[in-house]
């Protein structure tokens, strides 16, 4: 599944200058309290490009790249503004034969938070990930605001 305007949206995250931006201290600062907040063993900021998502800061035993068809945060994209939340992967049809549920590093609970630009052009998501199903979901407010700053940082000129 793409996005309506998938070309537009790869120029913008092509547009920004992701290698200067990965393994920035703030960036991973954002994905070390994501994780505290959500009590969650992952935290991370990924951008999902043409064919990959990578994670530009992250916290946890967490791929630094993977195909785009298996990526959570390239479905979380989908609807900026809004939260992805997956309880329990194994029981989602969308996931539950995804090889990252099924193996290593074994998803059970997903959020993704969108990460958009200032045209409102999703690049990636803040997520946080655990090991096993959760009915508790974190605080939200308090991700979505880490979102923000987030994506303050890495679309902002270096």
């Amino acid at each position: 599944m793409m996005i309506a305007d998938e070309a537009a949206r790869q120029a913008a995250v092509d547009r920004l200058d992701l290698p200067a931006k990965r393994w920035d201290e703030r960036l991973q600062q954002i994905a070390e309290r994501a994780a505290d907040l959500a009590e969650t063993p992952i935290g991370a900021i990924s951008v999902v490009d043409r064919n990959r998502q990578w994670m530009i800061a992250k916290r946890g035993p967490v791929d630094d790249e993977v195909p785009r068809a298996l990526s959570f945060c390239a479905l979380a994209i989908h609807r900026p503004g809004e939260a992805m939340i997956v309880p329990d992967a194994a029981h989602d049809p969308r996931f539950a034969s995804n090889p990252f549920v099924c193996g290593s590093p074994a998803i059970r609970f997903y959020v993704g938070i969108p990460l958009v630009d200032r045209a409102g052009y999703p690049l990636g998501a803040l997520c946080v990930i655990d090991h096993k199903p959760r009915d508790r979901m974190p605080d939200l407010y308090e991700l979505g605001a880490l979102a923000r700053q987030a994506e303050r940082i890495f679309t902002q000129p270096n």
